[in-house]
């Protein structure tokens, strides 16, 4: 099991009078190679639950356990090195370094990965390559479009070849054509291995993924395989 959460809550405020849930109890497993989409209209706890998930926050209460570990029992620090190696995460608003170029944007988990200088252009060059982008590696994000830039983004998570991407809402800024290619690009990473988590609140982008989890004001309300006709 590569993820195991039981009994997850996440309460702001608790005790209050403006006590919120965000997580009600969530228990889930993923295994490893899986392609999940995680749904729910805005406030049901999806962000939330791929912010613990993703070892970006903790959980009020509960267990959550990442290929045997407790991440719960962490020291900041120690999460820290879990996200780095075992994480990779594409938000919809890209979260590029306006400053940067597209080559060195994705050179900046390597470096925190400690790959040396002689290898790390290398590694970025190879994920950028695989996103269609390497023609665009000394552009700044200024320079692309806003399916480039996620492309860009996507080359920046799969750098150090993770083993679990998170896509939270992946395709909400861009046009339906150029998020279709986001959403191969996940699909080509699921076949390679990857275990890939999507997080929307679309039911159509939620219909590309092989199984569907879906949340309703904090709690799993649905928890489903589905058969995805990739052609």
């Amino acid at each position: 099991m590569l993820i195991d959460i039981q009994n997850i809550y996440k309460i702001y405020h608790e005790g209050l009078e403006s006590e919120v849930r965000a997580l009600d109890g969530v228990s889930l497993q993923i295994d490893r190679g899986e392609f999940v989409a995680i749904v729910g209209q805005s406030g049901s706890g999806k962000s939330t639950l791929m912010n613990v998930l993703g070892c970006l926050d903790i959980p009020t209460y509960g267990e959550y356990y990442l290929d045997g570990t407790d991440v719960t029992a962490l020291t900041d620090k120690e999460l820290a090195r879990i996200r780095n190696r075992e994480i990779g995460f594409i938000f919809q608003g890209y979260n590029l370094i306006q400053e940067l170029d597209a080559l060195e944007n994705v050179t900046l988990p390597l470096i925190y990965r400690g790959v040396s200088v002689f290898d790390r252009e290398d590694m970025a060059m190879e994920a950028l390559e695989r996103v269609g982008m390497a023609d665009r590696a000394h552009h700044r994000p200024g320079e692309m479009s806003g399916g480039q830039q996620q492309r860009v983004a996507i080359a920046r998570a799969i750098a150090t070849h993770p083993p679990i991407i998170m896509a939270d809402e992946p395709t909400g800024a861009l046009d339906s054509r150029t998020g279709r290619h986001v959403l191969e690009i996940l699909r080509e990473l699921y076949r390679g291995g990857t275990t890939v988590l999507l997080i929307t609140h679309d039911d159509s982008i939620a219909a590309t993924a092989k199984r569907v989890v879906r949340l309703s004001d904090g709690k799993v309300v649905a928890d489903h395989p589905q058969e995805v006709d990739w052609k």
